[in-house]
């Protein structure tokens, strides 16, 4: 996969647009040449886990800013000004979003992880050697850190 992910402009990543793909064009997101740290995760606003730990994502984000966060939200095409950006602006909510509107959800989430039962909040950690799934909500902060030292540094060492 070529290494054009998520190049954030200051209009995306204050949500200002959100693009909406269908599968075919998600799917480059979803993998990196480069050892930099990616998180993507699948959520929705009709979600209550997904919610709540969106500004765990946020937080990580402020603290992390070589790390690149997508949120790939699976909300309604329709809703996006009416509903999705005004969300988005009061959770206060600058990470990249998109939204996914691919109907063909069955193929998709299998292309994703064949383990995946289809429910959000979903996650994937990566980068060019590893990566994680977790189809779950993370708890705070510092169960995500976790998370992603797990998958990245600590795979990095076993290696040697």
């Amino acid at each position: 996969m070529n290494n054009k992910i998520i190049k954030l402009n200051s209009n995306l990543s204050k949500n200002n647009e959100i693009p909406i793909y269908n599968f075919e064009t998600l799917e480059p997101l979803l993998y990196t040449d480069s050892d930099k740290v990616y998180i993507v995760n699948f959520w929705a606003m009709w979600c209550a886990p997904c919610v709540k730990e969106l500004p765990i994502f946020q937080e990580y984000k402020k603290n992390n800013p070589n790390v690149e966060i997508l949120l790939v939200s699976l909300d309604f095409p329709e809703d996006i000004e009416t509903k999705l950006k005004p969300f988005l602006k009061k959770k206060g909510i600058t990470a990249k979003v998109i939204l996914l509107d691919d109907p063909d959800s069955n193929t998709w989430i299998d292309k994703i992880d064949p383990n995946w039962s289809g429910s959000i909040p979903f996650t994937i950690i990566f980068n060019n050697k590893n990566r994680s799934f977790h189809e779950r909500e993370f708890k705070d902060l510092k169960d995500l850190e976790k998370e992603i030292n797990k998958t990245i540094i600590n795979k990095k060492h076993e290696k040697k």
